[in-house]
Parts: structure tokens; C-alpha cells; sequence
């Protein structure tokens, strides 16, 4: 799903006005169908639904890969009626920014869910205005490409791949910069994120396809974490991440803590920074000499409480491979769930080799 939405969001070389001109077309076929049906977009009530009338919805390999009611029924119905409309235009220039709009219409529209900082469900919404919703999406998208239109040359390709194998898909001393926000070492399951956009525009639909999806994600929580992950060699010598996971198995042990998650804590801590150690070594090869590096991360104390400096660690790290770490930089400060601390943001600056 990330790498779709950064295909379509650089993707600028499409007409503004074509675009919206060809969803007010699919916008209009979808209000018809629904109509027939006894919905109206505009009013959140079904004028005299047919009692014979069976609601759309996922087949019952896709629905258990959903949080529990994450979308209410009638929404449901009415998401997949618009998305069959946008399918039938498959060949449309238009199609990915389309799918795309959908998406955020979903998230912030018609589904329940909430984030704070979890993906959850909060109330359920019985109904929604799902093509309304949907097409202000798109409006939305019209008016950043009218903005955008010096930017319509502007070469960009987005990879789907293995951050921690990079030099796998990238060309020897092709790169610049690297900007990037990866996972902090906690119990965030990112998959969750965007698990419900995932499903419903196809691009996971069964288990085994959200395992592979995870199996090709840094560990940073424990939810996906393997038996055959290996990542923790990278960082056998590194005595400050040895030392806080074996405070972090100590504490549990202290506290009594045996559920299968909790016994991982230590494990998938080192798998975290072994998986970024693997980044960092796989970047060597693709980076030019003086390339720049940025990295947004943040201490967590997610773990039994005990403190993890992300930054800190990440520079010791990246100096251990070669890198130079030019500034530890405060980005923010948040406030732990657990704790209620103040916990440190940074953007952890490092450059590799010397310009020529």
C-alpha cells in the first residue's frame, strides 16, 4: 500500500481536469447502482432498501485479515458497489489516482477505525456517504495536481522492496540523500496501518500474502517475528543492545510476564537493530561518496519499561560501519503511553564517504 501511494502521489503528469471529468463519470454509474437499491448519497438513511436485498461483502478468506469491525456493513456494501465502478475503467489514466482516493476516503470517511496511536475501532458508523465522500477525495487530488504542474517532468520511480537489501534493486553509487522515518524498536504493528485499504483494494488477500508482506518488514515489534529471523547476528558484538535486552528479559522475569509476546521482548529488540545494522551495510554499495543520510527515530521505553535510546544506538551503529554521524538532532518530544515521560524524537544525520 505505501508503495502504491508513492507511485500515484509522483505520478503528476496526468490532466487535472480529466481526471475529475472521468470520476464524476464513475461517481454518477455508482450513485445509479445504489439508487436502485434504495440508497441515496446525501442521506445517511436507505430510502425503502428492498427487504430482498443482499448486502455486498468480503469473501471469508479476506474478512479475518480485518480488525473486527473496522467497517460497518452498509458502508461495506457501498465501497465495493464504487470500486467495481472504478475497476470497470481498469485502462483509464486515471485509474491508480482513483483507487488511491478511495483509500483515504476509506480511513477518514466511512470506516471505524481510530489512531492514537494504535490503529483501533471506535464507534461504528451504520451508514456513510461513500461516493460523496470519494469524490471530494478526488477533488482534493485535482487541486494538488493544478499546484504540482511545474513538477509534471520531474523523473520518479518508486521500488517495492527490502530496505535491508537495497543494493539488490539499486544501481552501484546512484544515491545522493536518504530521508526516511523507519519503525522504532515497539508493539506497533505497521501492517495494521493499512491493513483495511490493503484488503479491499487487493493488494493482500489471504494470510499467507500479509505473512509475506511482514516477513519483508524490519522486526520492530513482535508481531512479526519468525523463527528463522537472523538479523540479530548483525549485533551480537554490540554490547549496549546485549545489555538492554537482557535488562529487558530480567525485568520480565521479575515481573512474572509469560505470555508468547512478552517472552520475545528481548529478541525482537535485537533483531530491530540487527535489521537496521543490514540497512545501513546494504546502503554502502549504492550511495555515492558524501552521500547524506537522515533518520527519524525515537527512544522507547515500550518494553517492560526499559529505556531504549533508538538514536544514540543507530549512530553507534552506522560509525561502526564506516558512517559519520554529523548531528543527533531533536526533532520533537512525545509522551510515552506507558511511562508518561517525555520521550526524545531525533533525526539521527550521518554521511558516508567524502565528496570528490
Amino acid at each position: 500500500m505505501a508503495c502504491f501511494a508513492s507511485h500515484v502521489k509522483t505520478a503528476w503528469g496526468i490532466s487535472p481536469t480529466g481526471l475529475f471529468r472521468h470520476a464524476q463519470i464513475v461517481a454518477d454509474r455508482a450513485t445509479r447502482r445504489l439508487q436502485s437499491e434504495g440508497f441515496e448519497e446525501g442521506i445517511l438513511t436507505p430510502r425503502k432498501r428492498p427487504r430482498s436485498l443482499t448486502l455486498r461483502g468480503l469473501s471469508p478468506d479476506v474478512e479475518p485479515l480485518l480488525l473486527r469491525g473496522s467497517i460497518s456493513p452498509i458502508p461495506l456494501h457501498k465501497v465495493l458497489v464504487l470500486l467495481e465502478e472504478i475497476r470497470r475503467e481498469g485502462e483509464s489514466p486515471f485509474h491508480d489516482h482513483e483507487r488511491l482516493a478511495l483509500a483515504k476516503a476509506l480511513i477518514h470517511y466511512i470506516s471505524n477505525l481510530e489512531f492514537g496511536p494504535e490503529v483501533g475501532v471506535g464507534p461504528p458508523r451504520s451508514d456513510a456517504q461513500v461516493v460523496m465522500a470519494w469524490l471530494d477525495c478526488v477533488s482534493a487530488m485535482v487541486d494538488d495536481l493544478r499546484e504540482l504542474r511545474e513538477m509534471d517532468n520531474a523523473p520518479a520511480k518508486t521500488l517495492e522492496a527490502d530496505s535491508r537489501s537495497v543494493d539488490g534493486v539499486l544501481p552501484p553509487a546512484s544515491v545522493d540523500a536518504v530521508i526516511t522515518s523507519p519503525p522504532y524498536p515497539n508493539e506497533k504493528d505497521y501492517t495494521r496501518t493499512t491493513r483495511l485499504e490493503s484488503v479491499l483494494l487487493g493488494f493482500i488477500r489471504n494470510k499467507e500474502e500479509l505473512r509475506a508482506v511482514k516477513r519483508g518488514l524490519i522486526r520492530s515489534n513482535t508481531r512479526n517475528v519468525y523463527v528463522g529471523d537472523a538479523d540479530d547476528r548483525w549485533v551480537t558484538d554490540y554490547s549496549r543492545i546485549q545489555q538492554i535486552a537482557t535488562a529487558i528479559e530480567a525485568r520480565r522475569e521479575e515481573l512474572g510476564k509469560t505470555s508468547g509476546f512478552e517472552r520475545l521482548y528481548a529478541r525482537v529488540t535485537k533483531l530491530y537493530f540487527g535489521g537496521m545494522a543490514r540497512h545501513l551495510k546494504s546502503l554502502q554499495r549504492v550511495l555515492r561518496p558524501g552521500a547524506t543520510l537522515a533518520y527519524v527515530v525515537g527512544d522507547q521505553a515500550s518494553y517492560l519499561r526499559v529505556m531504549i535510546p533508538t538514536g544514540q544506538i543507530l549512530a553507534e551503529i552506522a560509525q561502526s560501519l564506516g558512517y559519520r554521524c554529523i548531528a543527533i538532532d531533536l526533532f520533537r518530544t512525545r509522551l510515552a503511553t506507558a511511562t508518561r515521560q517525555q520521550l526524545r524524537e531525533e533525526v539521527v544525520v550521518l554521511q558516508w564517504g567524502k565528496r570528490r
